[in-house]
């Protein structure tokens, strides 16, 4: 028998809630460096890889009693014939951007939670993880129909801004036939986080990619240019074929809806090769762009998927 899965506090597993996000604010603290990180969580591993935050070089000056004698300018020192000693100041707050995809394709789930409501459980975590590191926090929302944007804020008013924008632009789905807006597409998106990223950001897109198409590399290799990227594929067990269900369904997606026989195993490896295709083709332009990729799975609650990680290779079902 499978194991069967509960759904996390708050949340109905479809519509988003503002408590259903605030509570991974209490949570940020277990994944912060040098400890471990959500990415080398994400990877199994139990070291973190994260970069720590460091020091910037700001001035040398006569050395005074009480500094640190390991922080002396040896070649000023020797050139003036007085001890010298180097002064740093903390580098300056990371500004974190976040690319969170919650269109039509994101508006599935078979098990547990919409694959949307499980973009915004990370987004969430990774806000709250950001200003609790003393970053800056903004996010680029695409729904589809609109591109909503937080600039990157810190503190506590950050991840709240993005929350606030997660559930207008979530809210804003089920309301798309009372609006005239054209469709937004994941290159417009990309577009627009460019506009809007600063030079030096740290950037996670959340998405299943669904919609994302080979002549995004240019921006994407733009992007990279002066930033960090990682990928983070949001995905469903049913997407692969894996389903207990046996029966014939009604089913849709953002293009066309159709019944699917489940019992048939032909329908089950035809979306099993389909799915495969689908990863193939984001394997190749992670890599070929150099982006980490990670996997979420929409079927397991995130904080479960985090804890086990190790041993589950990412949470992936």
């Amino acid at each position: 028998m499978k194991e069967q899965h509960q759904l996390p506090r708050h949340s109905d597993g479809v519509n988003l809630t503002l408590p259903e996000l605030l509570q991974y604010k209490n949570q940020a603290i277990r994944w912060l460096p040098p400890a471990t990180s959500i990415w080398s969580q994400l990877n199994g591993q139990h070291r973190s890889n994260a970069k720590g935050r460091g020091m910037n070089f700001a001035e040398v000056r006569l050395y005074q009693a009480g500094d640190d004698i390991r922080a002396i300018d040896w070649r000023v020192t020797a050139r003036t014939g007085k001890p010298h000693t180097k002064l740093f100041s903390e580098e300056r707050e990371q500004p974190v951007m976040l690319l969170i995809d919650i269109s039509q394709s994101m508006q599935f789930g078979s098990k547990l939670l919409l694959k949307s409501v499980q973009a915004a459980h990370f987004a969430s975590l990774l806000s709250w993880i950001a200003v609790s590191e003393k970053d800056r926090i903004g996010a680029v929302i695409h729904n589809g129909h609109s591109l909503r944007d937080t600039r990157p804020t810190s503190r506590q008013q950050g991840p709240l801004n993005v929350i606030n924008t997660l559930l207008t632009s979530h809210r804003e789905i089920h309301n798309r036939n009372k609006t005239t807006q054209a469709e937004k597409t994941f290159s417009d998106a990309l577009s627009h986080l460019h506009y809007l990223c600063p030079k030096g950001s740290d950037i996670a897109v959340i998405s299943d990619f669904h919609s994302m198409r080979e002549q995004d590399k240019q921006r994407l290799s733009q992007l990279r240019q002066h930033n960090r990227i990682q990928f983070v594929q949001i995905s469903d067990p049913l997407e692969q074929g894996v389903t207990d269900y046996r029966g014939t369904e009604h089913v849709r997606d953002s293009r066309q809806s159709a019944w699917i026989d489940f019992s048939s195993a032909k329908t089950r490896e035809k979306l099993s090769h389909h799915h495969m295709q689908h990863q193939e083709f984001i394997r190749d332009m992670a890599r070929s762009l150099a982006i980490p990729l990670h996997h979420i799975s929409a079927a397991i609650p995130l904080l479960q998927q985090l804890v086990s990680a190790n041993s589950q290779n990412g949470g992936q079902v």
